[in-house]
């Protein structure tokens, strides 16, 4: 404020040296006035515990799931840097990168300063995390395999970076949209549904996998649930002697692939016989973040919808 402004409004009377007593008693208030925080402690997805002396304020997220979370509960301004299709809300496109999920440019990590990286456990991977912490950084691991549990990172976001207010809203408005699905009522047999990922080479997702936790909350089966790899790769003789009623790809955009319909090439597939070949946009499913409850809305939709074609067959 300018001298001869602060004057004005405290009378033109007053000496020098009441004006610079008054502007140390308003820095003194403004300094009393700040929120002051102690340690924090959360405990990450994997059961480490994490520390910070105070809030978050300089984040690196390795996922793009992770920004789109970090984003819900107001600390998007807060990510210094981040990974390859970070591209939701679109100010994460502005975002300096620094690799993708699997390849990271330690120099550029190091060079940001961070005081928090939040890494995809199962994504980045362990070498990745083995490396981070060799730097001496502050890791959270965040790894979500059931639905409810975006909500619980959105909270664990929260208290990382003092925002607990916005997350604590942004995780109820998720469980109550949650709690509307778990509400249906469910009749019959589970639908047998096989989640493609990718066509070349034949990619799906097994039991452990969130996608299968969202199958199973809409009242469907993956047929490969049992298998042993997160992401396994398959054949199409599988495919077929699993027998799917209902086949739901993701692909790499907001488009539907071409290649769903050359499920409708092979005699007696039950799902191609029914008509049920359905696309959900990958971000909408295979990112675990919060508009994660539009893919399992979408997903519940259509296995009503192959419960019922089923029936009529």
């Amino acid at each position: 404020m300018p001298r001869n402004l602060l004057t004005r409004s405290v009378g033109q009377r007053l000496p020098g040296k009441r004006v610079s007593s008054l502007r140390w008693i308003v820095g003194v208030m403004a300094l009393y006035c700040l929120p002051l925080y102690g340690q924090i402690e959360v405990t990450d997805d994997l059961g480490n515990p994490v520390i910070l002396r105070e809030p978050a304020q300089r984040i690196i997220s390795l996922s793009p799931h992770i920004t789109e979370t970090l984003f819900a509960v107001g600390a998007g301004d807060r990510i210094v840097a981040t990974v390859q299709f970070s591209n939701y809300p679109e100010a994460a496109s502005a975002i300096p990168v620094i690799g993708s999920f699997s390849e990271i440019s330690y120099e550029s990590l190091l060079s940001l300063d961070p005081d928090l990286v939040i890494v995809w456990a199962s994504g980045n991977g362990e070498e990745i995390i083995a490396r981070i912490r060799s730097l001496g950084l502050t890791v959270y691991l965040d790894e979500p395999r059931q639905i409810e549990d975006v909500a619980r990172s959105l909270r664990r976001f929260g208290v990382l970076t003092a925002n607990e207010d916005i997350a604590g809203r942004a995780a109820e408005d998720f469980l109550n949209r949650l709690a509307i699905l778990h509400a249906r009522e469910l009749a019959g047999e589970p639908v047998r549904v096989f989640y493609e990922v990718w066509n070349e080479p034949l990619t799906t997702l097994n039991g452990e996998h969130l996608v299968s936790d969202i199958i199973r909350l809409c009242g469907g089966e993956n047929v490969f649930s049992d298998a042993i790899p997160l992401a396994p790769v398959i054949s199409t003789e599988s495919v077929l002697a699993a027998d799917p009623q209902l086949i739901v790809v993701s692909g790499m955009d907001e488009e539907r692939p071409e290649w769903l319909d050359e499920w409708r090439q092979w005699p007696g597939l039950t799902a191609a016989e029914i008509n049920q070949l359905r696309f959900i946009p990958p971000d909408l499913l295979q990112r675990n973040a919060p508009r994660i409850i539009q893919g399992a809305e979408m997903m519940c939709e259509y296995v009503e919808q192959a419960r019922a074609a089923a029936r009529l067959n």
